[in-house]
């Protein structure tokens, strides 16, 4: 086995990225504070061709030099808006018939493995504050909340680790959807 080199991984240019159909996911961060957080969801939200980020509340926005440090670039291709109000950014993308939904632990969550996407519907991902997570105003504002099933003591994951568990899996739901397990 060999490893590849960077000229052999077949990767898009700026100009391609932003001309790519896109996954039908929207990410929504409301007052995460860490600016490599930040940047580590913008890399993987590039990783996954995702349509769009909106940094909400007191999230940084590009440019931004700690956000580089994670995002290497991925600013530049992954379309992204601030909004004052992550309430308002729900209330326009329910409006726009965009399912919403709060990546938090609440009552009647579904876990992640048994959330099953609906290929016709566009979804948006609602991620919260490092240390409060999701505002509950927020969540029940959402159309429903994903929880990623957790077996230690901390029940409680990075958000860029949480972004990354979750995009991942929405993305192959969205694009291999013969492995979904059923509700």
């Amino acid at each position: 086995m060999r490893k590849l080199e960077n000229s052999e991984l077949d990767r898009k240019s700026i100009a391609d990225f932003k001309q790519s159909e896109k996954t039908p996911l929207i990410v929504v961060l409301d007052d995460v504070r860490s600016l490599h957080n930040i940047g580590s969801v913008f890399r993987t939200s590039d990783a996954f061709l995702i349509e769009k980020i909106y940094l909400c509340g007191i999230t940084a926005t590009p440019p931004n030099k700690e956000i580089h440090k994670t995002a290497l670039g991925a600013t530049e291709t992954v379309a992204w808006e601030h909004c004052e109000s992550v309430i308002n950014v729900i209330t326009k993308l329910k409006d726009d018939n965009i399912t919403t939904l709060a990546i938090e632990q609440v009552e009647s969550a579904i876990l992640l493995q048994n959330f099953k996407i609906e290929p016709q519907k566009r979804y948006a991902i609602v991620f919260g504050n490092e240390v409060h997570g999701v505002s509950q105003e927020a969540v029940a504002l959402c159309d429903g909340s994903i929880e990623i099933p957790q077996l230690g003591t901390k029940h409680s994951l990075n958000i860029a680790v949480s972004a990354g568990i979750v995009i991942w899996d929405l993305f192959q739901k969205l694009h291999w959807p013969v492995n979904q397990t059923a509700l």
